[in-house]
Order: structure tokens, then sequence, then C-alpha cells
């Protein structure tokens, strides 16, 4: 993942929920052009904001079996309100199916209370070395960046 809209994994409950925070700052660099009077988080970041929290609660769910989790499909996605700096969104994903490779997730995004985005992503999960198997150091390089990015993220009550 080169990028992160996930600033905090607040809870999970292996193989069922995951709750994160998305605070928007001001100082976010595609705020300039998002608009530079009116900078608002865009949807598509705002979605792509729940699939990485989804993606976070496959991966601990299979104890960081797979190098790749992807978005296969999103449905059903629907809009409420801009995101804007200042503010934090809550996501929020459940996991309501496993089949093989899939994984489909009931997601939803919080403003204040108040239901802001929501949609069923269904993600795909996979090695590379899958498919090539001279992939498969590429693969314990990706899942070990991946287990010290959720360390920083989740830092578990104790």
């Amino acid at each position: 993942m080169y990028f992160s809209l996930i600033d905090r994994i607040e809870s999970i409950d292996l193989g069922n929920q995951i709750l994160a925070t998305k605070s928007l700052s001001l100082a976010e660099e595609y705020l300039r052009d998002h608009f530079p009077k009116f900078p608002v988080m865009p949807g598509v970041l705002m979605l792509e904001a729940l699939t990485q929290a989804s993606a976070w609660l496959v991966r601990a769910t299979d104890q960081f079996a797979f190098s790749i989790v992807v978005l296969k499909e999103a449905r059903a996605v629907k809009y409420a309100r801009f995101v804007q700096p200042g503010q934090t969104l809550k996501l929020a994903a459940t996991i309501t199916k496993t089949e093989n490779d899939l994984v489909t997730l009931k997601t939803e995004g919080t403003l204040e209370g108040q239901t802001n985005l929501k949609a069923q992503l269904v993600l795909k999960k996979y090695n590379l070395a899958d498919n090539n198997p001279a992939q498969l150091d590429t693969d314990k390089k990706i899942i070990e960046q991946m287990k010290q990015q959720f360390n920083l993220l989740y830092r578990a009550k104790n």
C-alpha cells in the first residue's frame, strides 16, 4: 500500500469487525486540487478508506497469510455529506461472507455520529506466488511490511 487513508485502528474483532478512523488534515496533498476554495475529501478516497479498513480486517483475520488484498467489487455505494479538514471519518467494516478467496463486507463511514457513506465491498485475497512461484520472496516481504504497518495503526489495549 503506497498511501494510507487510515490513521488508526480503534478496535478489531477477528473474523467479524474492525473500527478505524481517518482524520482529514488541510495538509493532505490532494486537497490543493479538490477543491481549492472548498477543500473536501473526494468520494473515491472515502471509499478507499473503507476498503483499506476492510483489508486490514481480512489480513488480520487470516493471520497475514496473503500478501495481496484488493477491492474486487463495490456495491450499493451511497454518500451523504462532504468530509472537510478538521473532521474525522469513523470507519466500520463487518464481514458478512467468506467464500474461497473472496470476502464480502458491509461497510459504513460516519461523520459526527451520522452515516456519511456506506457500501458493500467484495475483497479478493491472494499471494503473488500463486501464479508465479518465483514471487515467494516478494510475498514474504510484502507480508512483513503489512505486519509492521498494522502494528503502527493498531495498538491493542492491554
